[in-house]
């Protein structure tokens, strides 16, 4: 949260009267924080959430009640009053209690009661199609993979994210690095035709000289405006990531700087454990979420080849009497059977047969899945071996140039070369040095893309 309150204070127009840095971790905790993307992935648990809930709907309690009444020619036909609490259960077994009160001239006998009414207390089971598994246990379970699945989908979003913001900050700190390279060449070009002029005036060189010096000063301008058009646009670009705690995009000051793109990486994962993390990367969980979910649809259409076996049994009493130990260990009850099943199945089992081969289908494409990401992470650390080994060689070559600069300053000092030498010297120099800064930046985005290969991103 302190990080967050210094951040604030780099955004307001009057609080600095002189640079900040604006640091690589103060960015990106800012960016998961407040970015809208990061607030979109949190927004996607509440759909496994809010899913998850209705389908534990299906195993809410349930209150019923029923009446039915008819009165013709001053003759009380029948008044019929049924009510209840059914109770479903994850066991498949229903539960339920019963009121019935009924009265009248031309009441069905069967629907007969004692005057006060009576009480049923039963069950409903299932013993053949539904016994461990039916539509409403089918529907929770994959509500609940479903609800893993959002998390995996956000951790992946919130990857994107981060290779994202990544990429935009280092390619950010490369320009800014870019510009204080031309800035310096601008300033010494300057100074030195003012030298030359100088030289020129007292008679030490010859005019044309003057040219030279006043064609790289115009050179490296131009070069100089180039750079601040590629720092302009990409802090334009960063902005775009910068958001603040009311959801409104906010701006960079101009005297908000990046961190030194050529700082060494610390390094928080090996290339063998970025290579186990691939083995558990979002794009495979959901894979896995919708085998499982597939799994979960077979073994409810498999069930479907049962018979349905269903028996409903229910102790009857008229009252209860708190007296009574229990008054439903009469022997009164009301029970029944129920049994069907179609002859052929062939509906059930062109069912299952189309849920199989969709649940093969998906187990090849996860295969496929894997396949693609281990392939994708090894090109991934190819990449980011291959951009250090070339940091390396063009650091020992910006250093090799600038040896060979300072070597002809003091050759054109004593009067042993020219300035076109120097000149060229130094464009070699800054060349390379803005080779340098783009690769140090490619470094560490290469470095995101490999995490980002491996499923890794913003850690929670």
């Amino acid at each position: 949260m302190r990080k967050l309150l210094i951040i604030i204070s780099l955004f307001c127009a009057h609080s600095l009267s002189a640079q900040e840095e604006l640091s690589f971790e103060m960015y990106m905790e800012w960016v998961r924080s407040y970015h809208p993307v990061a607030k979109l992935a949190d927004i996607n648990l509440r759909f496994g959430e809010q899913e998850l809930r209705a389908a534990r709907g299906g195993f809410d309690p349930k209150i019923f009640a029923d009446y039915s009444a008819k009165r013709f020619k001053g003759t009380d036909y029948y008044d019929t009053r049924v009510g209840g609490i059914g109770v479903p259960t994850w066991g498949g077994v229903e539960l339920k209690g019963i009121l019935e009160q009924n009265a009248g001239t031309f009441l069905n006998p069967e629907q007969t009661v004692p005057s006060e009414g009576l009480i049923a207390v039963g069950a409903s089971v299932n013993l053949g199609q539904g016994l461990f598994i039916d539509n409403r246990r089918a529907a929770l379970r994959q509500a609940q993979i479903f609800q893993e699945a959002t998390m995996a989908e956000r951790q992946q979003i919130l990857n994107d994210l981060y290779l994202d913001a990544t990429d935009a900050y280092w390619k950010w700190a490369a320009d800014y690095k870019n510009l204080t390279v031309f800035e310096e060449g601008y300033r010494l070009a300057e100074e030195r035709f003012e030298m030359v002029k100088e030289s020129f005036i007292q008679g030490d060189f010859p005019a044309i000289d003057t040219v030279e010096a006043y064609t790289q000063v115009m050179d490296r301008l131009y070069r100089l405006q180039n750079a601040q058009i590629n720092f302009f646009q990409s802090t334009q670009f960063i902005n775009t990531f910068l958001w603040d705690e009311n959801e409104a995009p906010v701006d960079l000051m101009e005297t908000i700087f990046p961190e030194d793109v050529l700082d060494p990486i610390l390094y928080d994962y090996s290339k063998e454990s970025l290579r186990m993390y691939v083995l558990s990367h979002p794009e495979l969980q959901l894979k896995d979420f919708d085998i499982a979910s597939t799994e979960i649809e077979r073994r409810f259409k498999a069930d479907l080849l049962k018979p349905v076996v269903r028996v409903d049994y229910n102790f009857l009493t008229e009252r209860t009497n708190p007296t009574q130990i229990s008054p439903f260990l009469q022997n009164d009850y009301k029970m029944g059977l129920t049994f069907a099943m179609p002859l052929f199945l062939r509906k059930e089992r062109g069912s299952l047969g189309f849920t199989k081969a969709k649940l093969d289908f998906k187990n090849y494409e996860r295969e496929l899945k894997l396949l693609q990401l281990k392939t994708k992470l090894e090109g991934e650390i190819f990449n980011f071996e291959t951009v250090e080994e070339q940091l390396v060689v063009f650091t020992n070559n910006v250093s090799g140039l600038q040896r060979l600069l300072d070597g002809e300053v003091m050759r054109f000092e004593m009067g042993e070369s020219s300035l076109f030498l120097v000149n060229a010297r130094e464009v070699s120099l800054f060349n390379a040095a803005v080779t340098l800064n783009d690769l140090a930046a490619k470094r560490k985005t290469a470095y995101a893309k490999m995490l980002n290969a491996a499923g890794l991103g913003f850690e929670e």
